[in-house]
C-alpha cells in the first residue's frame, strides 16, 4: 500500500492484514503503531507513514506500548523479492549486520556500502544500521520480558556494542529504562533462561494452516535432527540448530485449533515456540531461520485471493485458507537432503554429525557441515550407505557410495568453497545457474532446492504444466494439489 489516504482506511478499521506491511506514527504522541493498534484513530493530520519500524524510530517516535509494533510480522515483501532490498532485508534479519558490519552485508549482495545505504534509505526511510538497530532492540526487549538473564549480558547478547548503547537505544525506542521495560511484565514470565529456553511468540498474519506444515515436516524428519510428537492439532516440531554462536534447540507448538478437525487452522496470531540456546546472541538469528522454515512472514490473503480466483484452485483455497510453503531452517542442509533423501540424511546424520553436549530426548546431533562431507567426500572412509532412501523425502533418494562422490560430493564442495551459495541474500537466479553446473543434480531437485531453501514463491518444477496466471504464487498452488491429493 502505497496510497497513503489508503493506508489510512487500513489505520481507521485496525486492519490486521497491513501488520508489518507499514507502520503509522502520530505527531501529537510521538508514539508509532501497528495499523491494527486498539487505541483511538488519530485524526488524519497528525498522522506519518513509514515502511520499517527503523524509519519511525529514526524521525523520533517510540514503539506503542499497547499495540507493540515491533512484535509484528515482517513484511512478505522481504521474502518475497529478488531485488537487491529484498535480499538486504533477508540478510539484515539474519543479523549479518552485527556479526559483519555493513561493510559485509555490501560484500554479500555485491554492492559498495554506499549503494547499499543509498538504496535502502531511498525505499525504506533507514539505512542497514539503522535496520539493525530496531531489530536489536526488539531482541533485547524479548530477552528482558522473557528471562532472568542480567541486563548487562542482554545488552551484549542483543547485539549492541556497549551497554551504554544498549540504554540509549531502549530509552530511544521504548521510553523508558531497561529495568522499567522488564518490570513492565509479571516476575513469573521472566524465569527462562538459556539452560531452560526461551519462550516466543512467532506472529503470523492472517489464517494458518498448521496441520498440513506439520505433516510436512513429520514425513521430512531426519532422525537424531528433528521429531515432531503428538497428535494431529496438538503436535510438537522440535530440532537442532546450528547458529553463528553456538548450537540450538527449537520446539514449536502447533497448537489445537477446532476440537473436531484433525488439522487445526489458525485465524491468525501466533505459534508458541521454547527456544534453547548455548549463546543468547544467536536469538534473532534462529527466530528468523525458524520463521522462514515454517513460512511465517506470507501474506495470504494475497495467495489466497489470488489463487482462489482460480476454478480448479478455489475449492482447494477454501479448504485450506492459509496454506504455506514451507521453506528451510538451513539452506545448506536442505540442498543435501534434496539430493540424498531422508534414509541417507540420517545416515549422514549417524557418520559425520556432530553430537550435541547435552543431548535432549531423541535430538541427538546437528546436520553435518557441508565441508565436513566435502572432506570425506574428497578422501579415503565409508560412504554414507549404499540402499535406496525410504519414506517421502523431498528429491530424488539416492544414498549410493557413487551419490555420495556424484552430486552429493559436487555438491558439497561448491558448498564449502563458496562456489555455490545459498545465504538469504543470494541472487536466486545466480545460485539456480550455480547448481545446473554442478554435474549430477537433476532438474527436479534444483527446482526443490530453490522454492525450500531459497523460499522462491513462483516455482514450477521441470514437467509440471501450471497457468501462468497463478504466478507470483506457483509455488503455493503446488503446495494446494499435493495437499489435495494426499486426502
Amino acid at each position: 500500500m502505497t496510497d497513503q489516504d489508503t493506508q489510512y482506511e487500513a489505520v481507521r478499521s485496525r486492519d490486521a492484514r497491513f501488520d508489518g506491511e507499514f507502520f503509522f506514527a502520530v505527531e501529537t504522541t510521538g508514539i508509532y503503531c501497528r495499523p491494527s493498534c486498539p487505541a483511538v484513530t488519530p485524526k488524519r493530520h497528525n498522522v506519518r507513514f513509514f515502511a520499517t519500524a527503523a524509519a519511525a524510530q529514526g524521525s523520533g517516535f517510540r514503539a506503542c506500548r499497547r499495540c507493540r509494533p515491533d512484535a509484528v510480522p515482517g513484511s512478505a515483501d522481504w521474502n518475497a523479492r529478488a531485488d537487491v532490498v529484498g535480499r538486504a532485508m533477508r540478510l539484515i534479519g539474519d543479523g549479518v549486520v552485527d556479526r559483519e558490519g555493513v561493510t559485509g552485508l555490501a560484500v554479500r549482495l555485491g554492492y559498495s556500502a554506499r549503494q547499499v545505504q543509498r538504496q535502502l534509505t531511498a525505499e525504506l526511510g533507514a539505512g542497514p544500521v539503522a535496520l539493525a538497530r530496531a531489530q536489536r532492540a526488539h531482541t533485547a526487549r524479548v530477552l528482558l520480558q522473557t528471562t532472568g538473564l542480567p541486563v548487562t549480558e542482554i545488552a551484549f547478547a542483543s547485539g549492541f556494542a556497549s551497554v551504554r548503547q544498549f540504554n540509549d537505544t531502549v530509552r530511544t525506542v521504548y521510553a523508558t529504562t531497561p529495568t522499567g521495560l522488564r518490570a513492565a511484565v509479571r516476575a513469573t514470565r521472566r524465569t527462562a533462561t538459556p539452560s531452560a529456553g526461551i519462550p516466543l511468540r512467532l506472529a503470523h498474519r492472517g489464517p494458518y494452516h498448521a496441520g498440513a506444515v506439520f505433516d510436512l515436516l513429520r514425513r521430512e524428519a531426519v532422525a537424531g535432527v528433528e521429531e515432531v510428537s503428538g497428535p494431529p492439532g496438538g503436535r510438537t516440531y522440535r530440532r537442532t540448530l546450528r547458529l553463528p554462536y553456538g548450537t540450538g534447540i527449537v520446539a514449536v507448538d502447533e497448537r489445537a485449533g477446532d476440537p473436531g478437525r484433525a488439522s487445526a487452522v489458525h485465524p491468525g496470531g501466533w505459534l508458541d515456540a521454547r527456544l534453547h540456546l548455548t549463546d543468547p546472541r544467536d536469538l534473532t538469528t534462529a527466530v528468523q531461520r525458524l520463521r522462514r522454515l515454517l513460512d511465517l512472514d506470507s501474506d495470504p490473503y494475497a495467495v489466497d485471493e489470488r489463487l482462489g480466483a482460480d476454478p480448479r484452485l478455489a475449492p482447494l483455497v477454501a479448504a485450506r485458507p492459509g496454506l504455506r510453503a514451507p521453506g528451510a531452517a538451513d539452506p545448506e542442509e536442505y540442498a543435501v537432503r534434496a539430493v540424498v533423501g531422508r534414509a541417507a540424511a540420517e545416515r549422514l546424520v549417524r557418520a559425520y554429525g556432530k553430537a550435541l553436549d547435552a543431548p535432549c530426548g531423541t535430538l541427538t546431533h546437528l546436520f553435518p557441515e557441508p565441508a565436513v562431507l566435502a572432506q570425506v567426500g574428497s578422501g579415503p572412509g565409508p560412504a554414507p550407505g549404499s540402499e535406496s532412501g525410504s519414506g517421502p523425502g523431498p528429491g530424488p533418494e539416492s544414498g549410493s557410495e557413487s551419490g555420495f562422490e556424484g552430486p552429493l560430493g559436487v555438491l558439497t564442495a561448491a558448498l564449502a568453497d563458496g562456489t555455490v551459495r545459498l545465504d538469504p541474500g543470494v541472487d536466486r537466479d545466480d545460485a539456480q545457474e550455480a547448481l545446473r553446473a554442478l554435474p549430477g543434480l537433476d532438474a527436479r531437485t534444483i527446482a526443490e532446492i530453490r522454492a525450500r531453501a531459497l523460499g522462491d514463491p513462483d516455482v514450477v518444477p521441470p514437467g509440471v504444466d501450471v497457468p501462468d496466471t497463478w504466478r507470483p504464487w506457483r509455488t503455493y498452488a503446488l503446495h494446494h494439489l499435493r495437499a489435495a491429493e494426499e486426502r
